[in-house]
């Protein structure tokens, strides 16, 4: 299983590496478009190779999904940390009420108590 697991990351390297050097060329990313720029004193431009905007739109996409699954999932962890909480509180109680009913213990010994 392991040599599967890295046999995939290496083919996953691999794809990466081979787009990587096949987009190197510089693509200018502007932070506005040049209409709306002139109006706006801090409208800026970077020049980076290709690559890096395909790597990053795929890590801020990432990003993203993971954020919105972790609000989305926010309301059933509260709810299963509320029944832990519950179910600890519940066992307690019940171990109070064995103790003081005698239960579980040797019925003539429960007797002498």
């Amino acid at each position: 299983m392991r040599f599967i697991k890295y046999l995939f990351l290496g083919v996953v390297a691999l794809v990466l590496i081979v787009v990587a050097i096949a987009n190197r060329q510089p693509v200018e990313l502007k932070l506005l478009p040049e209409d709306l720029a002139a109006f706006v004193p801090f409208a800026g431009q970077i020049t980076i190779p290709l690559f890096l905007v395909i790597f990053g739109s795929i890590l801020v996409g990432l990003l993203i999904g993971f954020i919105w699954e972790y609000l989305r999932e926010f309301k059933i962890r509260n709810d299963l940390s509320k029944t832990n909480r519950q179910m600890k509180h519940l066992e307690r109680e019940v171990g109070k009420l064995r103790e003081k009913t005698g239960e579980g213990k040797d019925e003539i010994l429960a007797l002498l108590d």
